[in-house]
């Protein structure tokens, strides 16, 4: 009884049908701003020995659900972000500019790196043995380190749609439950599907772009990214289908 006199001001909303809109708004957000953490994760487990990638995924996806209810507890701070910390170049930097910069920086560099290791053979073997060592420790600690900056801004942005703080620790928990359930059978489709690999580390390349840009001022609006993302996912799933009735074919005519 008492535990429910407790938590009946917080949950409130349920009777509140522009609550439930809102709650429903904010989960869809937080999975589709997942997509890109997801193919982050994806890419980064893969190059774990085999052994270690379920792992891996587990604890770096539970690691960033814990972080992001401490953020969520820690609101009031993570808001007062927004605020101008010191001005260059004719705009305002507040600290979570500089974060997105940072982590828009690390995406270009990771993404770049992974793709000069992609297309050319001679170095990717050379690096391999040191690729492959990438410890489990490591991997998560990347992992968390690329949540930051996501959870810090998609927090940000559920501050914006709703004032109930229930709404939003519903919200991330779901997305995050959503990510726990899409990373492997993700990893396994970009692990079975070399191309897949390019084009997702193109995705980081524009992703990473994108931070930056954000945190030097200059807004580019979501759907215009997953739009182009949608885009070139449907013309790589069209290549593929035609290599495979291609490979049919040949296999037909044998």
């Amino acid at each position: 009884m008492q535990l429910v006199e407790f938590l009946a001001p917080h949950f409130h909303f349920v009777s509140d049908p522009t609550a439930w809109v809102a709650l429903l708004t904010l989960v869809v957000l937080e999975v589709v701003l997942g997509i890109d953490n997801l193919i982050f994760i994806s890419i980064l487990t893969n190059k774990l020995p085999e052994a270690q990638r379920a792992r891996a995924r587990r604890l770096g996806i539970s690691a960033a659900l814990v972080m992001r209810l401490i953020l969520l507890a820690t609101i009031s701070v993570i808001v007062q972000l927004t605020a101008p910390v010191f001005t260059a170049f004719g705009h305002d930097f507040s600290w979570r500019d500089l974060i997105l910069i940072a982590g828009g920086l690390f995406l270009v560099w990771k993404a770049t790196k992974e793709i000069h290791h992609t297309v050319d053979p001679q170095d990717h073997q050379d690096t391999m043995v040191g690729t492959l060592q990438m410890s489990l420790a490591g991997a998560i600690f990347q992992i968390l380190l690329l949540d930051l900056v996501f959870s810090i801004d998609s927090i940000i942005t559920a501050v914006g749609m709703t004032d109930e703080i229930a709404i939003m620790y519903i919200a991330v928990i779901v997305a995050v439950s959503v990510m726990m359930l899409a990373a492997t059978p993700l990893a396994n489709f970009i692990a079975k599907n070399p191309s897949i690999v390019m084009l997702a580390l193109g995705f980081l390349l524009m992703i990473g772009m994108t931070l930056i840009a954000d945190g030097m001022g200059y807004h580019v609006p979501k759907g215009y990214i997953y739009a182009a993302m949608g885009f070139s996912a449907l013309v790589e799933g069209l290549n593929m289908l035609a290599r495979h009735r291609k490979k049919q074919g040949s296999g037909d005519g044998h």
